[in-house]
């Protein structure tokens, strides 16, 4: 019997931007693979292959754009591809998008139910998880009120929990860290780590560098549709690190990409000091992190966070807004903009992710993104006066020293 749980050849998908589409074509479309005429096409996929062992915990990592979520949904079958074939041995369970099958005006204990049968669970056995679920998602007061009053953090946590109790020989997880406070987010962590310790092979699609050093002994890199590189992850996060460094340090988010929350960050930069774009940072001069978000109504009592990470995802440090300005922020409706002046000669050479977050402590959190730029910070070659290698740590510093000699 093959050890083998899931082969690709040749995976492509290409979808058609542009052109105007009358039922007729559509009808059409679903006979043949050929792009319409008159319209712009582009490569999703193109020629993906790989192999993933029984029991295996395979990273898959690339930008925006790269075509991690579309390779998921085309082993999740949810989408056809355009050519090649897919082999998948054993029940397939996907987390590709937290909350799917959520009926608004439902109950929490009636969405446990609904989504479970969605998600391929029988009744005896939502049943049997069913207690499991509920303490995982920390939800038991709100069981009985529909999820529509529920705060966006309670809505994620139990579209979580019900789908991470699904019993299946191969998981699909797309970004699922990217939602919730950071206990949850470690919760979740330690729920596909036991899924992997079962057997159970897993493909995760994530941002959070860290998660992926953690769980996963190899990982696939894509970039443009393309596999770039499939290897031990020590070796495809530098790899990925490092390229990644050549790009502007500008990334820009869609503001609908999370409705229900009231607040979504819209884009994060890093600039120097006069604000002017860079793409590596000097050790011998300060820069800013810069986060724009918009609110679609008044939000008050809230707190932005950014996190900076070596390139192995070990967290160097964080700081808060409530810190600096001594107070929680009131925010919106409309657009709003924060600044992080970060000091020279403070990192020291090599390269960072940067990790944000907007929430309302202890109550909820609104937008979350692990890993969402990497960065590199490169000696200048002067005054380096302090720096003797990474060896000696990440942070730069220069405390008062004092001597006394006792005669």
């Amino acid at each position: 019997m093959s050890d083998v749980a899931i082969r690709t050849s040749g995976l492509s998908k290409q979808y058609t931007i542009g052109g105007r589409r009358t039922p007729r074509d559509r009808f059409r479309a679903g006979f043949t693979t050929m792009p319409e005429q008159n319209a712009n096409t582009i490569w999703a996929l193109n020629d993906v292959s790989f192999e993933v062992k029984q029991g295996e915990v395979l990273g898959i990592i690339g930008k925006n754009g790269s075509g991690k979520s579309t390779l998921l949904k085309i082993l999740s079958r949810i989408t056809k591809p355009t050519r090649g074939e897919a082999e998948i041995h054993g029940r397939v369970g996907s987390l590709l998008e937290v909350g799917t099958g959520f009926h608004p005006e439902l109950t929490g204990r009636e969405n446990i139910q609904l989504n479970g049968a969605l998600l391929g669970m029988k009744k005896a056995e939502i049943d049997r998880h069913f207690d499991a679920i509920v303490a995982f998602a920390e939800v038991e007061k709100f069981l009985d009120m529909p999820v529509k009053r529920y705060s966006s953090g309670m809505y994620m946590r139990l579209a979580f929990a019900v789908a991470a109790h699904l019993v299946t020989d191969i998981l699909f997880v797309d970004e699922v860290l990217a939602v919730g406070d950071a206990a949850f987010q470690k919760k979740c962590l330690g729920k596909m780590d036991e899924v992997s310790r079962d057997g159970r092979t897993i493909l995760f699609v994530t941002h959070n560098l860290g998660a992926v050093a953690q769980l996963c002994p190899r990982t696939l890199l894509l970039k443009s549709g393309r596999v770039v590189s499939l290897d031990k992850s020590e070796t495809i996060l530098a790899d990925y690190l490092s390229e990644g460094s050549s790009d502007m340090l500008d990334v820009s988010l869609d503001p609908m990409r999370n409705p229900a929350s009231p607040l979504v960050l819209t884009r994060c930069h890093i600039a120097a000091l006069d604000e002017t774009p860079v793409r590596r940072v000097d050790v011998a001069r300060g820069f800013k992190i810069m986060l724009e978000a918009i609110a679609r109504r008044e939000v008050i009592d809230t707190d932005v966070s950014i996190r900076v990470s070596s390139d192995l995802g070990a967290p160097l440090f964080t700081t808060n807004f409530s810190d600096s300005m001594g107070k929680l922020a009131r925010i919106g409706p409309g657009n709003c903009f924060y600044e992080v002046e970060i000091p020279s000669h403070f990192l020291a050479p090599g390269t960072y992710s940067l990790h944000v977050g907007i929430h309302r402590p202890n109550v909820e959190a609104l937008d979350v993104h692990d890993g969402i730029l990497s960065f590199s910070v490169e000696e200048s070659g002067s005054d380096m006066w302090n720096y003797r290698g990474k060896r000696y740590g990440s942070i730069l510093v220069n405390f008062p020293w004092s001597e006394e000699y006792a005669s």
